[in-house]
């Protein structure tokens, strides 16, 4: 007896030897299988080929809400994108050059300025910024001359076409030259209302001379504020797309070719990179289209300068935020509506202003004859007066800077003691 179960056990042990023997590799295969598969999964043209496209569909769908794609940039696509929209719109960008002479202490000399512009006619009508052609400036050391010449070069054109002005308007920094030419390859504008952030975009200008250049990047921002430096403000499209001087004047495309905004301003520095700005398409084209039927832009003024009342100057002179009136031009609307030197216009329109950028961009957006209302401060009360706009004269409205303001109550100070109030100082 005591055999037979001795033989059992050995029997049994041995089919146990023999079961995981077969067993092992089994779960190993379907392990390994596991892993294989998991990982094909992962890759997306190995698991369309296992599932098809319903399975890769129903993979892209389930993970579009946590913002992942499962889709593979095409980088020749992309390629092709840019080769295609640098062909379609180079035939359309000028290169521009002008020669000025600059006076000095030191004498006389002839420079040389570059830019770009954008062909928006087959008849040689051309849009690039007020300051690429504009050689008006001057300073306590220098004072430059009106151009002595003006010259436009065309793609793949080693020809030099003489410009002339047509018109400029400061306040955009937009400007229109033609040349005498034909049979051009006008430029696509495109709406700059429908632009998004983050979707591509291309420079094309003359950055340093450099005919023809194309730089391309992403829409980094819209409706962005910026400052020139000089104390006018823009509202841009803002790209990462390189652009240098040079540029100015250039077209911003988007990826149909098609001119979304006119290159006009860059950010440098230490610790500043790939930001660019450009003026939106949209907002050029009644500014163009005046400037080549009336050579200017016909605009509504009030007819003051003014400086802006900031939280600092209202409680040290006892006044409340906004534009400070510095002068009033004689027979002006400001003048026949009866304000006065030393008010403080707080709102246009219902709109409250803090300095002068503000109160024009209300301004502007009214016509010659249209009447509006303005809140005034004065003499501690505050009251509106009703102003019939009328067409600016050349002489565009100038804005007094704070140091003149403060230049002029420090002098007034040494010759009275009295601080006084800005109001009172101005009214005397």
């Amino acid at each position: 007896m005591d055999d037979f179960k001795d033989g059992f056990k050995q029997a049994n042990f041995s089919k146990q030897r023999n079961f995981s023997k077969i067993l092992t590799p089994f779960i190993s295969g379907v392990v390994g299988a596991s892993l294989v598969v998991g990982i094909c999964f992962g890759v997306p043209s190995i698991k369309t080929k296992l599932l098809g496209n319903q399975a890769s569909n129903n993979f892209q769908t389930s993970t579009s809400s946590s913002l992942i794609s499962s889709d593979l940039v095409d980088l020749v696509e992309y390629s092709n994108t840019s080769v295609a929209v640098a062909q379609k719109v180079l035939p359309s960008i000028v290169g521009i050059k002008i020669k000025y002479t600059v006076n000095s202490v030191f004498g006389s000399g002839e420079s040389e300025a570059t830019g770009s512009g954008i062909i928006i006619s087959e008849d040689g009508y051309i849009i690039t910024n007020n300051h690429v052609v504009s050689t008006e400036s001057s300073s306590s050391y220098y004072a430059i001359e009106e151009a002595s010449s003006m010259k436009v070069n065309l793609y793949n054109d080693p020809k030099e076409y003489d410009a002339e002005i047509i018109g400029t308007d400061e306040y955009t920094d937009l400007a229109v030259i033609k040349i005498n030419a034909s049979d051009l390859t006008p430029a696509t504008l495109g709406n700059s209302d429908n632009v998004h952030v983050g979707e591509f975009a291309m420079a094309i200008g003359c950055p340093l001379g450099l005919e023809s250049t194309v730089t391309s990047g992403i829409i980094s921002a819209i409706n962005r504020t910026v400052d020139d430096g000089a104390g006018t403000e823009y509202t841009c499209i803002q790209t990462d797309a390189a652009i240098n001087s040079g540029n100015s004047g250039g077209a911003l495309v988007n990826s149909n070719g098609e001119v979304i905004g006119i290159n006009t301003l860059k950010l440098s520095g230490t610790g500043v990179e790939g930001m660019g700005f450009a003026i939106p398409i949209n907002s050029t084209t009644d500014v163009v289209d005046q400037l080549i039927q009336y050579q200017t832009v016909k605009r509504p003024y009030i007819g003051i300068s003014g400086v802006a009342v900031d939280e600092d100057t209202a409680k040290k002179y006892n006044l409340p935020i906004g534009v400070y009136v510095y002068t009033i031009e004689k027979n002006s609307p400001a003048e026949k509506a009866g304000l006065q030197k030393g008010d403080v216009i707080t709102k246009i329109e219902g709109t409250e202003v803090k300095n002068i950028n503000e109160l024009n961009k209300v301004k502007n957006t009214h016509n010659i004859g249209d009447t509006i209302t303005l809140s005034v401060h004065r003499n501690g009360e505050d009251t509106e007066f009703k102003i019939s706009l009328e067409e600016m004269p050349k002489a565009e409205e100038k804005t007094a800077t704070n140091e003149e303001i403060e230049d002029s109550l420090f002098n007034r100070n040494n010759s009275r003691q009295n601080s006084g109030s800005l109001f009172d100082f101005f009214n005397q």
